[in-house]
């Protein structure tokens, strides 16, 4: 995707955020002893929530907010799920969320999921049903569960497959899914297919594509997403295979270049494979993305992205996880060190690649209560957004330092 520099806005988190999150890591603290709270609605509704905040400080460049220097508070969640089953096959869900993260997220809240789930089949060998409204994409291993902080491995998902700028877009759709749970001797084994409209309306997602704040908006359309998935053991092994194809348009406003593209097709394929052990998992996924846009007056733009991670995790006792990962993101498989980039564009090559080596520590205090720390050396910028930083303050060699509370109930 196309990363160009514009104006970072220098701001300051308002006080009132910040006593917000006070407030309900409180409640959060006060209802742990609750496993739900009960709304007249029967045994079967579930109402749970989670907040979680870090500081991050880095030695160049910004993430999530100006973390370069000082350090930044400026990266926090707060979200509310609920759960009913309504009738025997019938289950509603959904979730609200507040998500801090610099610039491109200020804590509006919105709706991650709210779908109906209907269960047309349910015995002992099979689960087979579908699922409408906005839905979780099953994409890879973590995007379904990437919202709360207990279900990631670390405090950030590995960026070259799962990318935090541009979120939103790849958690969830407005369409419906049809699903499918095989139980067999050799294992158990899941289908998802789904069709939808992706979430496209962020201002990242904006800037990814199109380079910079441009008179429009882009809509997202019709696209289709799919996964396999096997489980052996109740999941000491793992192995999936996931991808789709995302449509978007953009509805050009007055005065646009007549070189922007009139709409960009994304298809995207990710393998993955995780093997658990009582103290240890290893995990792999790899991932190539073809990024086509139309509708410009020049050559269309064609680019396959690659991009892998391995992630090696350990348990010297229940309470306590270490991680170790390398993560590896190119945004042209055919320009992975960015020098055809440099010659066309006299902008950096290093904006195009990003390698990162990361070690993390979590200490499960308490079944509500988490803290982590994790470390990031980082050469190249390929997934850091252009919301919070400037192209000529960008530096190649970075590292990124991040402490997180979390807590649930």
């Amino acid at each position: 995707m196309p990363l160009s520099g514009c104006c970072r806005s220098a701001r300051s988190v308002p006080p009132r955020r910040y006593l917000a999150l006070a407030v309900l890591v409180g409640a959060l603290v006060l209802a742990r002893g609750a496993e739900a709270l009960d709304l007249g609605l029967g045994d079967s509704f579930q109402l749970h929530g989670f907040a979680s905040q870090a500081y991050l400080r880095s030695s160049e460049n910004n993430f999530f907010g100006q973390s370069n220097g000082g350090g930044t508070f400026d990266f926090r969640e707060i979200g509310l799920n609920a759960s009913w089953r309504a009738l025997p096959r019938l289950q509603v869900s959904s979730q609200v969320l507040s998500r801090w993260a610099g610039e491109g997220d200020e804590g509006h809240p919105r709706i991650d999921y709210g779908f109906l789930d209907y269960s047309v089949l349910s015995n002992a060998e099979n689960l087979w049903g579908a699922r409408v409204g906005r839905v979780l994409n099953p994409l890879g291993l973590y995007n379904e569960t990437r919202d709360v902080a207990f279900t990631r491995p670390s405090i950030l998902l590995p960026q070259s497959i799962y990318f935090d700028r541009t979120r939103d877009l790849a958690l969830s759709g407005d369409g419906g899914y049809l699903y499918g749970e095989r139980r067999t001797a050799v294992g158990e084994f899941y289908v998802d297919l789904g069709a939808g409209v992706p979430r496209a309306d962020a201002p990242e997602v904006e800037l990814s594509l199109l380079g910079r704040d441009l008179p429009g908006d882009l809509e997202g359309r019709l696209s289709y997403i799919g996964r396999v998935l096997y489980e052996k053991d109740g999941g000491t092994v793992r192995a999936a295979a996931s991808g789709g194809e995302i449509n978007i348009d953009f509805d050009r406003g007055v005065g646009v270049p007549p070189v922007v593209p009139d709409a960009f097709k994304f298809r995207v394929l990710v393998l993955s494979l995780q093997r658990n052990a009582e103290r240890w998992s290893l995990t792999g996924e790899y991932a190539l993305r073809e990024i086509l846009a139309r509708g410009s007056s020049r050559d269309n733009p064609h680019t396959t992205g690659e991009s892998y991670y391995l992630q090696w995790s350990y348990r010297p006792v229940a309470a306590w996880e270490l991680m170790a990962r390398y993560d590896v993101l190119y945004t042209d498989r055919h320009d992975r060190g960015g020098g055809d980039f440099e010659r066309k564009t006299q902008r950096p090559a290093f904006l195009r690649f990003a390698k990162d080596a990361t070690v993390g520590l979590r200490w499960d205090v308490t079944d509500w209560a988490m803290l982590r720390a994790e470390f990031h050396n980082v050469d190249g910028t390929a997934w850091i957004t252009m919301l919070d930083n400037d192209v000529p303050d960008l530096r190649r060699y970075w590292n990124l330092f991040a402490l997180q509370a979390a807590f649930r109930f």
